[in-house]
């Protein structure tokens, strides 16, 4: 088994064979001096006079009728459940996506033909993310030492939402390029996440250790964009004909997979304080309506969807087409809440 990992590559068959990409000019060469887990301090946790916990912008069911009925306390607490769930999101997506394919990029197994400097870097990649999935779980607990309020859904068996909506794009996957979506899952969390850490910092209704905890993630993550821009730039001439086109359509999947709102996750804060079945249903219907969702994620990703144009991806037909029905080819909207939202306020 241990030797089958080991062999085991992202994208099979030979590098060699596969056209190498473009020069790799690196981001990590002060690494010492600027990650977050060299230079920054461990945040603590001081709610003070805390006015909120997460902003409501980001979770609009705070604000549905239904739900702001309960009272200003039943909304803090559902804003304070809301922090626990990105925290826990960042644990899950950081060990269980970004990790372990940054780990197989700098052991020479990602399938693609990288420069050393590209692979040696990842190395760095791991580090960096094995502390901010280190840091969230650790704040988690420091909030509930001191809130006294727990995160409701600790022990629970149901993965983050992002995790259920991978395996069953794998699925569909033909078996010998299974694998290949977590190369294009890295490529997609990673140059979108600088997004919402981008904005979060600024919002000063939030704890001081809230926003600083966020700001070190950021500032990691600009390094980590650029490599996995960089990464898209290996991955897709590297692929043949047949793989992008088995690959290119699914890829509308995987960047809603990243960004769109985990609503069984909030089904279960929203069965906490007492709706109904029916009463959630309608609050999460109306709360992230589809095509605020569509048009938000499209906003969202709409870099990234620049990014795929420019190495080729969109030159398919069966790829481009896949994008116009997930309306990802452009947008006038912003969602309001998901992963990713500019704060207005």
């Amino acid at each position: 088994m241990y030797v089958e990992r080991f062999e085991e590559q992202l994208l099979r068959g030979d590098a060699a064979e596969r056209p190498r990409g473009p020069q790799y000019l690196s981001r990590f060469e002060r690494w010492d001096d600027l990650a977050s887990v060299r230079r920054r301090p461990r945040r603590r946790f001081a709610a003070g006079e805390v006015e909120l916990y997460f902003p409501p912008e980001l979770y609009p069911v705070v604000r549905h009728p239904l739900v702001a009925a309960k009272g200003s306390t039943v909304v803090k607490g559902l804003l304070l459940q809301r922090l626990y769930d990105y925290l826990e999101f960042t644990t899950e997506l950081e060990t269980l996506a970004v990790i372990p394919v940054a780990t197989k990029i700098s052991r020479g197994r990602s399938g693609l033909h990288l420069p050393g400097r590209m692979m040696s870097d990842a190395y760095k990649i791991v580090t960096d993310e094995a502390w901010h999935a280190q840091f969230s779980h650790e704040f988690t607990c420091e909030i509930e030492a001191e809130t006294r309020v727990p995160w409701s859904l600790r022990g629970s068996c149901a993965p983050s939402a992002f995790l259920l909506r991978l395996d069953e794009i794998r699925g569909r996957l033909p078996h010998d390029l299974r694998g290949v979506e977590g190369l294009l899952f890295g490529i997609v969390s990673e140059t979108l996440i600088s997004g919402m850490l981008s904005e979060i910092p600024r919002d000063d209704r939030l704890p001081l250790s809230v926003r600083n905890i966020i700001r070190d993630h950021a500032e990691d993550e600009g390094r980590h964009h650029v490599y996995f821009r960089s990464l898209l730039t290996h991955l897709w001439p590297a692929l043949g004909r047949a793989e992008r086109e088995a690959v290119g359509p699914l890829i509308p999947e995987i960047i809603y997979a990243f960004l769109e709102p985990d609503y069984a996750q909030t089904a279960c804060h929203l069965r906490d304080i007492g709706l109904s079945g029916e009463q959630i249903d309608q609050a999460i219907t109306e709360s992230w309506p589809t095509d605020r969702v569509q048009s938000g994620v499209a906003v969202a990703a709409a870099q990234l969807t620049r990014y795929l144009e420019e190495v080729g991806a969109l030159r398919d037909k069966g790829t481009l087409a896949a994008f116009e029905e997930a309306g990802l080819l452009g947008s006038a909207y912003e969602m309001p809440g998901g992963i990713y939202t500019k704060v207005a306020r």
